[in-house]
């Protein structure tokens, strides 16, 4: 493949979302470009190198061995100079993905964080899952997230970097009604019997419905069916109503009207929490939310992990970094 003396940095941003993405719709979508304007700088870029990158077909897009062996190298180069304009540029804002406007560990990261660097712009999103938002990291669409990083794939985990921020204590979420609603604590072995609801089917947050699988697990507590993703309080509300399954949930979950909220005890299952962002990025922000995490949880006993809590080993090994 013979060097240039000069290639614009343009056409390497273009190749590596095509590379990614292996289709050009859609890496055109993620640059906010036309479609037309990024094959054409994919040509201009295999003319310049004298060597074919991509195998096109009008069914699927793939590299080449020598877009392949270029890949690592058009990284490299775009890191140093996001790096560069990090340096000695105004910071871009940083999209900091919650999950759900309802959990509190991600807010509380992001405010602490905020307090620190108020001279930047950190953006809230809310992406419902880690795995959802795992694809977002990638891609280059979102920055942060909060979630289970054991639970992701690990071609995900591979293009990811974590830091551990806090075990949460679970709980489930019962109808005001409900048989164990008067209890001030609900023993797991008290849930045997009953179906539980934990986002199955949900392509978002396939790693919670996996943790609350290794729960039941022998326990005799059923993992409730797929169902539609309820968007909104007003639909989880008549959803839950209509079902009336026990949803489960962390001690923090807000409780909606005509249910209440119980931790659950015996042992105590801990949801794993880590702060996730992809491998490579630069941004004094991000150094913001990992200062911002830290001090949380050496001041609130974040990652101080209960004698009777459980948790499944892979994500012990995970917290443990």
């Amino acid at each position: 493949m013979p060097v240039p003396s000069h290639l614009d940095p343009r056409l390497l941003r273009g190749f590596v979302a095509v590379a990614e993405e292996l289709h050009f719709t859609r890496a055109a979508h993620r640059l906010y470009v036309a479609q037309q304007a990024l094959s054409r700088d994919v040509r201009r870029l295999e003319r310049e190198l004298g060597a074919e990158l991509f195998v096109r077909s009008t069914r699927q897009v793939t590299l080449t061995a020598d877009g392949a062996r270029l890949l690592p190298y058009a990284r490299r180069v775009l890191q140093a100079q996001d790096d560069l304009l990090a340096a000695f540029g105004p910071a871009r804002p940083l999209l900091v993905d919650l999950n759900s406007p309802g959990l509190a560990t991600g807010r509380r990261v992001l405010h602490r964080a905020r307090a620190l660097v108020p001279e930047l712009e950190l953006m809230a999103r809310y992406e419902s899952g880690l795995t959802w938002a795992a694809a977002e990291l990638l891609a280059g669409r979102l920055d942060v997230s909060f979630g289970r990083f054991a639970g992701l794939a690990p071609a995900l985990r591979a293009g990811l970097e974590q830091q551990p921020v806090r075990y949460e204590a679970m709980a489930v979420l019962l109808p005001v009604d409900h048989p164990l609603a008067p209890l001030a604590q609900v023993p797991v072995a008290a849930l045997a019997g009953e179906t539980v609801y934990a986002g199955a089917g949900n392509d978002r947050t396939p790693e919670w419905t996996d943790l609350a699988r290794r729960l039941f697990e022998g326990r005799g507590i059923a993992l409730a069916p797929p169902a539609p993703l309820a968007v909104g309080e007003e639909e989880f509300e008549r959803l839950m109503a209509k079902t009336r399954h026990p949803v489960l949930a962390v001690t923090g979950f807000p409780a909606m009207p005509a249910t209440v909220v119980r931790p659950l005890v015996d042992p105590v299952p801990l949801s794993p929490v880590s702060l996730v962002w992809r491998k490579g990025l630069v941004h004094p922000g991000l150094r913001a939310l990992r200062r911002a995490a830290r001090a949380l949880a050496a001041a609130e006993g974040w990652l101080r992990r209960p004698a009777e809590g459980w948790i499944p080993d892979s994500d012990a090994e995970v917290m443990t970094v």
